[in-house]
């Protein structure tokens, strides 16, 4: 693991902004094309209006989040309806998301299918993820049902799981997809999260989920 503070979080999200440009414009320049794969929530928004700004191939650029709530995205709880909102707009309004979601009542009802749509996509060239003061990534969280199963070297690329913590069900990538990104990135803020970073170091993936993506991921964290 790799670890970088800085001093404050608008320097923090520019650096780790540009840093992710950087990578994205190094396997187009290679590939051809390149996958981005993002979390939800508030805490990485100021990264995506930079990105969304920034001059790339985007054409060529596949988004997909890291996870996703099992609701429409008329949902306040919908992270793709953030997507869309701030990261797929602007200059990067021409990139392909790749859905997490689909309508049916349960994840289980179009996880092949979804499973399917990710494929062509992996592995994932710059992954950016975040972590909860309760150790979880994704939506890899501390007593999901069937956690141990997202955290085996076999798992599904794409997994449903239910944990009390995660509200409603979520669909997640599981460990090996995680891990197999060519760049791996955690962004953390503030003395909590700072403090379960440093007791995830020590505790196996099933009591710590993020554990099992930190060993070759750079984590950045400001106050």
């Amino acid at each position: 693991m790799t670890f970088r503070d800085y001093p404050d979080r608008d320097l923090m999200f520019l650096s780790v902004a540009n840093t992710i440009a950087g990578q994205l414009a190094d396997f187009l320049r290679r590939e051809g094309k390149a996958t981005l794969s993002v979390p939800g929530g508030t805490t990485p928004g100021p990264i995506f209006d930079i990105l969304a700004a920034v001059e790339l191939d985007w054409a060529n650029v596949a988004v997909m989040l890291n996870d996703e709530r099992w609701v429409p995205e008329d949902s306040p709880r919908s992270n793709t309806a953030l997507l869309r909102h701030r990261l797929l707009t602007g200059k990067a309004a021409m990139a392909q998301l790749v859905p997490l979601y689909a309508p049916a009542p349960q994840p289980e009802d179009r996880l092949a299918e979804l499973a399917e749509g990710i494929a062509p996509h992996l592995p994932i060239s710059v992954l950016l993820l975040g972590m909860g003061a309760d150790m979880h990534t994704a939506s890899l969280f501390p007593g999901a049902d069937r956690l141990e199963e997202a955290l085996a070297p076999d798992a599904p690329v794409l997994m449903a799981l239910r944990a009390e913590a995660a509200g409603e069900p979520r669909i997640t990538l599981t460990a090996p997809a995680l891990k197999g990104a060519m760049h791996t990135h955690i962004l953390i803020t503030g003395a909590e999260k700072r403090a379960a970073l440093d007791r995830a170091a020590g505790l196996p993936p099933v009591q710590a989920p993020v554990r099992a993506v930190l060993d070759n991921a750079t984590v950045h964290w400001a106050e």
